[in-house]
């Protein structure tokens, strides 16, 4: 049976490294995932920037990352992994379930995205499966990303929406970001086109609500 669980890996345990910032989660998770003969939890962050200096250091298996932290959000971290530590498996684990997030998690290279609200024997196999080279994704989440359909916001778009977030004015913006004020007014109008709203602020919050920031 460990042989089962450890998916042909022997006596050795599968080393995870936990990113979460709320630390009673992230306690509760490790002490569960420690419980699993086969899983080791090897590395806690609770910062985002800190996720790829733990991982190069602690080399991991498997890297289980919250999206919402602080420093750096867990799909870019994913992004960074993918390139500094490719053998590293990432499966994404949070409490919003957004369409828009699974689709940015696939692009990031996460081979995996569940939502918190399983329980735990379904994330100690999920951390199994995606070493064995599956992709694990939530099928109810799976479902709604498809007729969600992509998100139709370009890069430059997500940026300027994304510095927006604190009301900043579009001087403010234009030198954070290093563009033109004209250039910086047409994203934010194209932005805010394509989520339907009336305003950066609407926009920004619809496309928080769709997981496209």
């Amino acid at each position: 049976m460990a042989d089962e669980k450890s998916g042909g890996r022997g006596a050795a345990p599968v080393r995870v490294l936990l990113a979460e910032d709320q630390g009673m989660m992230r306690g509760a998770l490790a002490l569960l995932l420690g419980m699993e003969d086969d899983l080791e939890v090897v590395a806690q962050v609770a910062a985002g920037d800190a996720i790829v200096a733990e991982a190069l250091a602690a080399r991991p298996d498997v890297a289980l990352l919250d999206i919402e932290l602080p420093g750096m959000s867990g799909l870019d971290a994913a992004a960074q992994l993918r390139e500094r530590l490719p053998a590293c498996r990432v499966l994404i684990l949070t409490t919003f379930g957004r369409p828009g997030y699974l689709r940015r998690a696939m692009e990031a290279g996460a081979a995996g995205f569940l939502v918190k609200d399983g329980p735990v024997e379904e994330l100690a196999g999920a951390v199994r499966r995606v070493l064995r080279g599956e992709t694990v994704i939530d099928p109810g989440l799976a479902a709604a990303a498809l007729s969600a359909g992509p998100n139709p916001l370009t890069g430059r778009e997500r940026d300027v929406l994304n510095a927006a977030v604190d009301g900043a004015t579009v001087a403010d913006l234009a030198a954070r970001l290093h563009l033109s004020e004209s250039t910086v007014r047409n994203y934010l109008s194209s932005a805010i086109g394509k989520t339907g709203t009336r305003n950066r602020m609407e926009a920004v919050r619809a496309a928080r609500r769709q997981g496209w920031l």
